[in-house]
């Protein structure tokens, strides 16, 4: 007689060949480029700063796991990916010293400290971002280029954020495309949507976060933007700052993102919600890198609210 035997183990039963390396390799291959239409874009500095900012984070976690005698984790490409993602948030021409600064400040400070991969309660890279922001603002906030490879005028250090607050106009086809002063990797709104995209299809990131992050942000803004149902206001919005960048690569963070549906469609709504509120009427132009962090740290509330319950314990019983 024929016996079939099942193989009985514990939970959980649902298999994935994803692997850690596997999924910060799709983030990197997904950012690449908008990454290289900056240094393009911007020229030789932003070369050296991305290849700082990555050094940087990788030398830091080994050096950190080493003393620690911690497993050595550099080759899932965590700490590559987060020097990446500092990178096109720090504007191309600052001093070479604050990749470095902001790299150890990520990797040490927001990621190791906490427990390391999967235990730091903000993204690492927006974390370095907002540090140097507050700690170094003129330099942060200082767009001009001074070297070679930039394709537009560097003479000025203007966002196209900055120009629309202070009522002025600006070119909506060069902030589609990228051909605009910013951060290395903020400009060029068509590539980072394109990099989204590609995620998406590959299910390494779920439509909801950036989908309803933009949606919410796009009603607010028609409604409190004070110019009325203007598209192109909208889209310039849209298209400007570090929106999709945040939107598709930074909110999206596994470890400090909801992980469940419905609280991942309320992270969206609240993103949103922060950032309009940052742009239209806080003091500055921008806003997605506040709102996000202050984001992540309500995430344990959401998922408290949105987690459902478990079959036969508490829950309905149709």
């Amino acid at each position: 007689m024929n016996e079939q035997f099942y193989n009985v183990s514990a939970n959980p039963h649902v298999r994935d060949k994803a692997t850690t390396h596997s999924i910060m390799l799709d983030v990197i291959v997904a950012l690449a480029p908008a990454a290289l239409f900056g240094w393009w874009n911007f020229g030789v500095s932003a070369i050296i700063n991305t290849v700082l900012c990555i050094a940087t984070c990788v030398i830091a976690e080994y050096a950190w796991q080493h003393f620690m005698h911690k497993p050595i984790t550099i080759n899932d490409l965590s700490a590559a990916l987060t020097g990446l993602l500092l990178a096109m948030n720090l504007p191309a021409g600052v001093p070479f010293w604050m990749p470095i600064l902001g790299g150890v400040f990520a990797i040490i400070v927001v990621k190791q400290v906490f427990g390391g991969l999967g235990q730091n309660f903000m993204n690492p890279a927006l974390g370095a971002r907002c540090f140097l922001l507050i700690s170094f603002a003129g330099i942060m906030t200082d767009f001009s280029v001074k070297g070679i490879g930039t394709t537009f005028d560097a003479t000025t250090g203007a966002t196209p954020l900055a120009v629309i607050k202070a009522g002025g106009t600006v070119d909506l086809k060069a902030m589609f495309f990228g051909t605009i002063p910013g951060t290395i990797g903020e400009t060029s709104a068509v590539l980072l949507l394109i990099g989204g995209i590609y995620l998406i299809a590959k299910r390494i990131i779920s439509w909801k976060i950036p989908v309803c992050y933009l949606a919410t942000l796009s009603i607010f803004v028609l409604l409190f933007g004070g110019h009325g149902f203007d598209m192109t206001y909208l889209a310039q919005h849209l298209c400007g700052g570090g929106l999709m960048l945040g939107a598709f690569f930074m909110a999206t963070d596994y470890v400090t993102s909801p992980i469940t549906p419905r609280g991942q469609i309320v992270f969206g709504i609240l993103l949103g919600i922060f950032t309009g509120i940052f742009r239209i009427f806080g003091g500055s132009a921008e806003g997605v890198s506040y709102a996000i962090i202050f984001c992540n740290l309500l995430v344990p509330l959401i998922e408290r609210f949105t987690t459902p319950a478990a079959f036969g314990k508490g829950g309905k019983d149709k």
